[in-house]
């Protein structure tokens, strides 16, 4: 089973809104050669973390991929060209994006370096992640911690639910 948290706050290169972004780069998940998408979650809307002022809130979702997953590194590589198609840019540390694909876990593998470090070193304290995630892999167990996302999700209480928001 292959992770991967979507999430866009700015219009895409093309004017496509977030939702839109999203939701095409599903479709090119769903191509990756090789894989299947096994499942999308619903789409959620957050505030970003850390907050940023004037950054305007995320949609943010989780695909479920089987198949033979290529390379962590070419797995990487692929949705990093995904992103470029859509017009991303990093100008700097957690910017305002307008697509950004999150490799969370890739059939439990544990990886410390080179990049992509797996599983995602920081999706265990983000419940924009976690959410979704629990919507197309309940049960899920983090390949360290050993923890489900249900006990997972509890540890963040303190934190603001994400809100469902209807596709279209």
């Amino acid at each position: 089973m292959i992770i991967i948290a979507l999430g866009a706050n700015l219009p895409a290169a093309t004017g496509a809104s977030p939702l839109a972004t999203c939701q095409a780069a599903a479709a090119a998940l769903a191509a990756l050669p090789g894989l299947r998408l096994a499942a999308l979650s619903r789409w959620y809307r957050t505030d970003p973390v850390p907050p940023l002022p004037g950054s305007p809130p995320y949609i943010n979702g989780i695909a479920r991929l089987e198949g033979t997953a290529p390379e962590p590194g070419e797995l990487l590589r692929m949705l990093q060209r995904i992103e470029a198609g859509a017009g991303r840019e990093r100008p700097f540390p957690n910017a305002p994006r307008t697509l950004d694909l999150d490799l969370i876990d890739v059939d439990g593998l544990r990886r410390a370096a080179p990049d992509p470090i797996l599983p995602h070193p920081r999706a265990h304290l983000r419940r924009f992640v976690l959410e979704p995630l629990r919507d197309v892999a309940p049960g899920w167990v983090h390949p360290v911690l050993g923890r489900t996302v249900e006990a997972l999700l509890e540890d963040l209480a303190d934190q603001a639910p994400s809100v469902p928001v209807l596709a279209g």
